[in-house]
This record gives structure tokens, sequence and C-alpha cells, in this order.
């Protein structure tokens, strides 16, 4: 018989897309006084893979990655997604999002992104937000799967998040690396 443990904590990884590269700064400021510090951020990434968003967010789309100095509890996504949600909401125009926040997390094993929408290889989580696996890491590095997103499939994201892994290993070694009263 397995016996219940609890998981370790994860690192809150958060990406943005948005047309209007501006509003990164007011962006990170919501996240971070509902998050706390970030301590790695990406350079922005085209975000081309899909025009899917362009007629409600403009284009070209760009994206960017802020991964957070605290570690989070992994039962805590779904509350996190309803925070992101209610911010994308707060910079809407006329029922329009100006940018899409997509939080997550990463694990030494996994990286998992928070979602809305139910489909076969997504787990629910609750509040109406299911986890989906959208990186393993195995072999030295993240594998794609058969349903990960195209721009979380590029080289440049999984050179970033292997990065996030390395800093979060740290962390995971030494707590205060990644807390918020850092000696």
């Amino acid at each position: 018989m397995s016996k219940p443990t609890l998981p370790s904590r994860a690192k809150l990884v958060i990406g943005i897309f948005t047309a209007d590269k501006s509003l990164a700064d007011p962006i990170l400021k919501e996240l971070t006084d509902r998050f706390g510090p970030v301590d790695m951020m990406s350079p922005w990434f085209s975000f081309h893979h899909t025009g899917y968003y362009e007629p409600e967010m403009g284009g070209p789309l760009y994206r960017r990655m802020f991964a957070f100095a605290e570690l989070i509890a992994q039962d805590d996504l779904p509350e996190i997604k309803l925070a992101t949600n209610k911010i994308e909401a707060a910079f809407a125009e006329n029922d329009s999002r100006k940018v899409n926040i997509d939080p997550g997390y990463l694990v030494m094993e996994r990286f998992i992104l928070a979602t809305g929408k139910n489909f076969t290889h997504r787990v629910y989580l609750a509040w109406g937000i299911y986890a989906d696996l959208t990186l393993i890491y195995t072999k030295g590095d993240f594998q794609n799967l058969p349903w990960t997103y195209p721009d979380y499939a590029e080289p440049e994201m999984h050179d970033f998040l292997k990065t996030v892994r390395k800093k979060y290993a740290a962390c995971l070694k030494d707590p205060l690396l990644c807390s918020a009263v850092q000696s």
C-alpha cells in the first residue's frame, strides 16, 4: 500500500503574451504584489505559432516568462489561475483581453500549466481549473508531449525553463535561496 505524502513545493512560473509590450511592467507589478518577487525573467519570445489570439489582442504577439522567488504548494495552482484571470480582466478593454496570463509550476520532473479548458490529457484540480502536463524532464532535458503548446516546445523556452529548474534545484537544497527573507 502506498502512503500519501505531501509533494515538494514548486517553482511558480507565469507566462504572459501580448501585442503591447508596455503592459509588461504594470502586469508584473500586479503579479509581484500577489505572488512576491520575481527571481528570473526571460527575454521576449515571438508568439507566432497561431493567429487565434490576434483578432482579440492584435499583433504581432510576444511572450515573456517570469519565475517567482518563493516556492508554492502545488495545490495552490487553481487559486493562482483564478487570480491571474482577474488580472487579465482588469487590463481588458471592451471585453477584449490585452494580455493573456498563463500560470504554471515547475518541479524537477515536469512543467505544468493551469487552464480552464478540459481535454483528454488534463486533470481536474478545483474551481473549474485543470492541470495541463506541458513538458516532462527526462534524459537531461525537457521533452515535448503530443499536446505541448508549440511555443512551449521551442528550444528557447526549454533553455529558459532549464535555467529555472537549476535555480529550483538550488532552492530545494537551501530553502533560504527562495524565500522572501534572504540572509
